[in-house]
């Protein structure tokens, strides 16, 4: 497994690993592949409002989803805001024994179990530089195991992924709307009380990061933003929303799955 890099070349955070697969191996993941999502179809497993990796959704189907609960909000006088989550490095933060324990609760016991095992089990990395700008060497440092993470790249890489983050919505109650595209998760919270929804809005960053840490994953807080959504003039919440010590920021425009969107949505 090669590591590409993604943005700034010179910021070890951006690099970003590759599985380089066989085209026998791939034709094995969509046989499998098929029969889990099988069996995760026919038992509705997966979380109705996760728009990620999934027949008939798009980002565009999310995008809708947001506006048009933001939008509802002011027509039944509900004061509205919304928490924007980045998981940081996500995908490839993925634990293994957490993974199958979550394929064994959803149905996948067994043989199968073990077949899901086996494939995570002796893989390895290893890190190509190429320096093509001198005397057009190319370098490979040692194999490493691979801890954690879904092969990116792979067939059953999203499907376990969305299996992983599955039981995320346990913990967001109504009447709050989770907006989840992969791993861009979204909260719109509506409360026609302002003080409830300062609240509210504590309660749910609090909750979800305590899932976030009980999954062996990170949440992101240079990318967490709050945001209340508002006509021009209108009354503004001194939220102060914090989280394990550190001040959520506040933001009046933010992106959501490409999608410029400012306090006022204009």
């Amino acid at each position: 497994m090669p590591l590409r890099i993604k943005g700034d070349r010179m910021d070890i955070t951006n690099f970003r690993p590759i599985s380089l697969l066989t085209s026998f191996s791939k034709i094995l993941e969509k046989v499998i592949y098929t029969r889990l999502y099988q069996h995760i179809n026919q038992n509705n497993i997966l979380a109705t409002k996760q728009d990620g990796f999934r027949n008939n959704s798009s980002t565009e189907k999310a995008s809708f989803k947001l506006i048009k609960e933001i939008l509802l909000a002011p027509n039944d006088k509900l004061t509205v805001g919304g928490i924007f989550c980045d998981v940081e490095k996500a995908f490839d933060s993925v634990n293994h024994d957490i993974l199958l324990s979550k394929c064994e609760f959803y149905g996948f016991r067994g043989k199968t179990n073990s077949l899901l095992r086996s494939y995570f089990n002796d893989r390895y990395h290893t890190v190509l530089i190429n320096n093509s700008s001198s005397n057009n060497t190319t370098t490979f440092s040692g194999w490493g195991k691979i801890k954690h993470g879904v092969p990116q790249g792979s067939i059953f890489g999203p499907l376990f992924f969305l299996i992983y983050i599955n039981d995320h919505l346990n913990i967001v109650a109504e009447p709050s709307k989770p907006i989840l595209f992969a791993d861009d998760t979204s909260i719109i919270i509506t409360n026609p009380s302002l003080s409830k929804f300062k609240e509210y809005i504590n309660n749910i960053i609090g909750n979800i990061n305590d899932w976030v840490r009980g999954n062996s994953l990170s949440l992101n807080f240079d990318k967490t933003y709050v945001l209340q959504f508002r006509p021009k003039n209108s009354y503004e919440i001194n939220k102060k929303i914090s989280c394990d010590n550190k001040l959520i920021k506040e933001t009046k425009n933010t992106k959501f799955l490409g999608l410029d969107i400012d306090s006022s949505l204009s």
